[in-house]
Protein backbone atom coordinates (compact mmCIF):
# COMPACT_ATOMS: atom_id res chain seq x y z
CA UNK A 1 0.00 0.00 0.00
CA UNK A 2 0.64 3.73 -0.79
CA UNK A 3 3.22 5.69 1.81
CA UNK A 4 0.83 8.64 3.19
CA UNK A 5 2.72 11.71 1.90
CA UNK A 6 1.65 15.33 3.31
CA UNK A 7 3.87 18.80 3.01
CA UNK A 8 2.48 21.87 4.88
CA UNK A 9 5.13 25.32 5.03
CA UNK A 10 5.19 26.80 8.49
CA UNK A 11 5.84 30.58 8.91
CA UNK A 12 8.22 30.01 11.63
CA UNK A 13 11.70 29.31 12.32
CA UNK A 14 12.87 25.86 11.54
CA UNK A 15 14.30 25.72 15.34
CA UNK A 16 11.09 26.36 16.62
CA UNK A 17 9.55 23.46 14.42
CA UNK A 18 11.83 21.32 15.78
CA UNK A 19 11.10 21.73 19.25
CA UNK A 20 7.85 21.33 18.72
CA UNK A 21 8.14 17.84 17.82
CA UNK A 22 10.90 16.95 20.47
CA UNK A 23 10.06 18.57 23.88
CA UNK A 24 6.75 16.91 25.86
CA UNK A 25 6.26 20.30 27.08
CA UNK A 26 5.47 21.89 23.76
CA UNK A 27 4.22 18.77 22.06
CA UNK A 28 1.04 19.09 24.06
CA UNK A 29 0.17 22.30 22.97
CA UNK A 30 -1.22 21.32 18.97
CA UNK A 31 -0.90 17.01 19.16
CA UNK A 32 -2.21 15.19 22.45
CA UNK A 33 -2.78 16.11 25.88
CA UNK A 34 -0.08 13.90 27.49
CA UNK A 35 2.89 12.95 25.74
CA UNK A 36 6.55 11.42 26.65
CA UNK A 37 9.26 12.01 24.19
CA UNK A 38 12.88 11.61 24.44
CA UNK A 39 14.58 12.65 21.10
CA UNK A 40 17.45 9.60 20.93
CA UNK A 41 17.85 6.64 19.03
CA UNK A 42 15.78 3.94 20.98
CA UNK A 43 13.99 6.76 22.96
CA UNK A 44 10.32 6.74 23.57
CA UNK A 45 7.44 8.84 21.25
CA UNK A 46 4.45 7.90 23.09
CA UNK A 47 1.61 10.37 22.38
CA UNK A 48 -1.15 9.91 24.78
CA UNK A 49 -4.97 11.05 23.70
CA UNK A 50 -6.77 9.83 26.66
CA UNK A 51 -4.47 11.18 29.57
CA UNK A 52 -6.36 8.91 32.26
CA UNK A 53 -5.76 5.48 30.38
CA UNK A 54 -1.85 4.91 28.45
CA UNK A 55 -3.13 1.60 27.40
CA UNK A 56 -5.68 3.29 25.30
CA UNK A 57 -6.06 5.64 22.68
CA UNK A 58 -1.89 6.19 22.29
CA UNK A 59 1.59 5.24 20.86
CA UNK A 60 2.67 3.96 24.02
CA UNK A 61 5.73 1.99 23.10
CA UNK A 62 6.78 3.83 20.03
CA UNK A 63 10.32 4.64 19.71
CA UNK A 64 12.83 6.86 17.66
CA UNK A 65 14.49 4.95 15.08
CA UNK A 66 16.26 7.43 13.50
CA UNK A 67 16.86 11.31 14.20
CA UNK A 68 19.35 13.99 12.03
CA UNK A 69 19.47 16.86 14.25
CA UNK A 70 16.76 19.61 12.49
CA UNK A 71 16.50 17.29 9.60
CA UNK A 72 14.67 14.16 10.26
CA UNK A 73 12.79 12.17 12.58
CA UNK A 74 11.84 8.41 12.20
CA UNK A 75 9.68 7.06 15.13
CA UNK A 76 7.32 3.78 15.33
CA UNK A 77 3.45 4.48 15.09
CA UNK A 78 0.48 2.71 16.24
CA UNK A 79 -3.08 3.35 15.59
CA UNK A 80 -6.12 3.97 17.43
CA UNK A 81 -8.10 1.67 19.08
CA UNK A 82 -10.53 1.00 16.51
CA UNK A 83 -7.27 -0.81 14.36
CA UNK A 84 -5.47 -1.72 16.95
CA UNK A 85 -5.60 -5.22 16.49
CA UNK A 86 -4.59 -4.48 13.34
CA UNK A 87 -1.56 -2.26 13.35
CA UNK A 88 -0.73 -1.88 16.84
CA UNK A 89 1.28 -5.02 17.80
CA UNK A 90 4.82 -5.09 18.03
CA UNK A 91 5.38 -7.01 14.18
CA UNK A 92 2.87 -4.80 12.28
CA UNK A 93 3.70 -1.27 13.33
CA UNK A 94 3.88 1.58 10.75
CA UNK A 95 6.61 4.22 10.73
CA UNK A 96 6.38 8.22 11.14
CA UNK A 97 9.16 10.15 8.68
CA UNK A 98 9.24 14.00 9.62
CA UNK A 99 11.94 15.49 7.07
CA UNK A 100 12.56 19.10 8.41
CA UNK A 101 13.71 22.12 5.43
CA UNK A 102 13.76 25.87 6.16
CA UNK A 103 13.53 28.59 3.22
CA UNK A 104 13.50 31.91 4.65
CA UNK A 105 11.89 31.95 8.46
CA UNK A 106 9.60 29.40 6.30
CA UNK A 107 9.73 25.62 7.67
CA UNK A 108 8.48 23.02 5.06
CA UNK A 109 7.66 19.71 6.64
CA UNK A 110 7.31 16.48 4.66
CA UNK A 111 5.71 13.72 6.59
CA UNK A 112 5.70 10.30 5.41
CA UNK A 113 3.87 7.44 6.52
CA UNK A 114 4.76 4.01 5.93
CA UNK A 115 4.25 -0.01 6.16
CA UNK A 116 1.01 -0.09 5.46
CA UNK A 117 -0.30 -3.70 4.70
CA UNK A 118 -2.81 -4.96 2.20
CA UNK A 119 -6.82 -5.49 2.38
CA UNK A 120 -9.97 -3.19 2.95
CA UNK A 121 -8.80 -2.49 6.69
CA UNK A 122 -5.29 -1.69 5.95
CA UNK A 123 -7.28 1.14 3.52
CA UNK A 124 -9.24 1.94 5.92
CA UNK A 125 -6.67 2.54 8.67
CA UNK A 126 -4.70 4.54 6.09
CA UNK A 127 -7.77 7.16 5.16
CA UNK A 128 -8.05 7.41 9.05
CA UNK A 129 -4.42 8.40 9.33
CA UNK A 130 -4.59 10.50 6.16
CA UNK A 131 -7.05 12.99 7.44
CA UNK A 132 -5.92 13.11 10.99
CA UNK A 133 -1.98 14.25 10.33
CA UNK A 134 -3.64 16.47 7.78
CA UNK A 135 -5.92 17.65 11.20
CA UNK A 136 -2.93 17.59 13.43
CA UNK A 137 -0.28 19.27 11.17
CA UNK A 138 -2.91 22.27 10.77
CA UNK A 139 -2.95 22.84 14.58
CA UNK A 140 0.79 22.62 14.39
CA UNK A 141 0.87 25.59 12.01
CA UNK A 142 -1.87 27.08 13.40
CA UNK A 143 -0.32 27.26 16.94
CA UNK A 144 2.92 28.31 15.50
CA UNK A 145 1.87 31.12 13.42
CA UNK A 146 -0.16 32.67 16.15
CA UNK A 147 3.04 33.95 17.83
CA UNK A 148 0.81 33.31 21.41
CA UNK A 149 2.02 29.59 22.29
CA UNK A 150 4.58 27.87 24.66
CA UNK A 151 5.60 27.22 21.23
CA UNK A 152 6.40 30.55 19.85
CA UNK A 153 9.54 30.93 22.11
CA UNK A 154 12.97 29.33 22.52
CA UNK A 155 13.86 28.11 25.68
CA UNK A 156 16.36 30.19 28.03
CA UNK A 157 19.28 27.51 27.22
CA UNK A 158 18.36 27.58 23.65
CA UNK A 159 21.76 28.48 21.56
CA UNK A 160 20.95 27.95 18.27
Amino acid sequence: METIIIDISISAPLDLVWLAWVESNRIITWFAPEANVEPRIGGVFELFFDPSNHEHQSTKGCVFISIGYQKKLVFTWKGPSQFEKLMNDPSSLTSVEVIFTETNHITHLKVKHRGWGDGKDWTKAQKWHLKAWEEVLNALKSTLESGEDILCGLPKDHNG
